[in-house]
């Protein structure tokens, strides 16, 4: 299946927009902040938390980095007149500048963070690829010690990350643990499943033993299932971890029992005028998702 999901990838470009955007809708609330604001409120209805994410990808001009402040400003804003809404943000540092300037980038999203700080605001700081995972650390590190309540994210296939784990844990920062989108080499980062996952529960309990604050961040069923029963048995408080899902991601099977419960389910709800840049993007990065979005398209849209 690896060669097909290529050959849609490739052909992606030949698609009609508005065929590509019947495909992306499920997986981003809309093009504006008041799509993604409605989203987070339909999930909280539910019992769901939410995490909202102005979509935009690097920029390479210190210029284009006006207009993500801008709308994170505008998107902090809104959130401070919406007191009863339960969502945080996440920020990608990438949007801010870093890969032309980490002080400028910092300088950037020092603004962002000090609006966020006036209403008590939960803020994770995205992970990208692994050309910017030092530098972005170093920014959670800086952050976390003027604003504890921002939040780091980890790739569970990166060699990497155990280093990275035990480092943030010393410090008291939360982790979104996830297993990783970007393609690397085998060099820096496990490419088998099986190798992901194992790495996946190992860095997880590295967090979950040691009391720190752990956002398991997975599709896979074999994980989810891991750790509900890891959990359960060890007695883990339920203040001490969290699960989290992508929107549109068809698993609410196992989603709407862990509410039931009483657990604490996020959704990682993104919205933006770039939606189209968003989603090619993420298939160019990792091409197995086409086969899934496509197989999905066709499952909704089949003739009865």
């Amino acid at each position: 299946m690896n060669w097909l999901n290529k050959l849609i990838v490739g052909l992606m470009p030949l698609a009609p927009k508005f065929l590509v955007g019947q495909v992306a809708k499920r997986y981003i609330a809309g093009e504006e902040m008041k799509d993604g604001i409605q989203r987070i409120y339909e999930l909280n209805d539910h019992g769901f938390l939410g995490t909202m994410d102005v979509l935009g990808e690097s920029v390479t001009d210190k210029a284009e980095t006006e207009k993500p402040i801008r709308l994170y400003k505008e998107l902090i804003h809104e959130l401070g007149n919406h007191p009863e809404l339960q969502t945080g943000i996440s920020v990608k540092l990438t949007q801010l500048g870093l890969n032309i300037d980490k002080e400028f980038c910092w300088k950037n999203f020092r603004e962002i963070l000090e609006m966020g700080q006036e209403i008590n605001l939960l803020i994770r700081i995205d992970m990208e690829d692994s050309g910017v995972t030092e530098d972005t650390l170093q920014i959670v590190e800086r952050t976390h010690e003027i604003y504890p309540k921002t939040g780091a994210v980890i790739q569970a296939y990166l060699h990497r990350s155990e280093d990275d784990m035990h480092r943030l844990l010393e410090q008291g920062i939360s982790v979104r643990l996830c297993k990783g989108i970007y393609k690397e080499s085998a060099s820096i980062a496990y490419q088998s499943r099986d190798e992901v996952r194992e790495n996946f529960i190992k860095l997880g309990k590295i967090y979950l033993d040691n009391g720190g604050y752990l956002a398991i961040a997975t599709h896979d069923e074999y994980l989810i299932d891991h750790f509900r029963t890891y959990i359960e048995n060890k007695n883990i408080p339920t203040d001490k971890y969290e699960y989290q899902a992508l929107l549109g991601v068809p698993i609410e099977h196992i989603l709407h029992p862990l509410v039931i419960e009483g657990k604490t389910v996020r959704i990682y709800v993104p919205f933006g005028e770039d939606w189209y840049a968003y989603s090619s993007r993420r298939l160019k990065e990792n091409p197995d998702i086409a086969g899934y979005v496509v197989k999905d398209f066709f499952k909704k849209n089949k003739l009865a």
